[in-house]
């Protein structure tokens, strides 16, 4: 008998998430509402971590770990946007979001006969899905993807509107935005609550698949 593995993601792959929910096409774009209460998370994520009492400071280089746990109130060079800034801009085509949740690698003790399927991840509607590029090392093919997607999306504009995005406390967008300032792009967004955040204003998340 065939057994399905259905493993979901997360930062190595350990308690980064939860369940898998199916795409819903969205027709219309919705107005932002007010959250209904009791509402589901988001399926593929761990609970967000309480908030620390003092923000941590702005590092000089990159988060190499524990990328799940308080952000800075800052990235120098990028813009920081709440909230409704952010739904503004979506609103408006006014930049290009990018998401760089990270996706599970298929294990590689899985026990013979079992069919591996890729976790399904839910996002902002439009925006486009570029995976593992948070880390803070990148391995040469993963940089070498990050850097060919933006420029694709920018049509090599350096100047186009970038907003990075992950969840809350999540330094794999600020970790992205980052990075994408060190490619010359000077238009750089960070979104910092993330898919939470959108959830918050009553906005849907919806299916995608990864940026080929």
């Amino acid at each position: 008998m065939m057994t399905v593995a259905l493993l979901v993601a997360g930062f190595n792959a350990v308690a980064f998430c939860g369940q898998v929910a199916a795409d819903t096409p969205t027709v219309v774009r919705p107005q932002p509402q007010r959250p209904i209460s009791g509402a589901a998370p988001h399926p593929d994520i761990a609970p967000t971590p309480q908030p620390a009492a003092n923000v941590p400071p702005e590092p000089d280089s990159y988060r190499m770990d524990d990328f799940r746990s308080p952000v800075p109130a800052t990235l120098r060079g990028a813009r920081v946007l709440t909230n409704e800034e952010a739904a503004d801009l979506w609103n408006s085509d006014g930049a290009v979001f990018i998401d760089v949740y990270p996706q599970a690698q298929k294990p590689p003790n899985l026990p013979a006969g079992t069919l591996w399927r890729d976790p399904a991840h839910r996002s902002i509607e439009g925006a486009s899905w570029m995976p593992n590029v948070g880390y803070g090392g990148l391995p040469d093919e993963v940089d070498q993807y990050f850097q060919q997607r933006l420029e694709a999306l920018t049509k090599g504009d350096k100047n186009a509107p970038l907003v990075f995005f992950c969840l809350k406390e999540c330094w794999m967008s600020w970790n992205a935005a980052k990075r994408a300032m060190t490619y010359g792009y000077s238009n750089v967004m960070w979104f910092p609550s993330g898919t939470d955040g959108w959830q918050e204003l009553g906005y849907p998340l919806i299916a995608v698949k990864k940026l080929p």
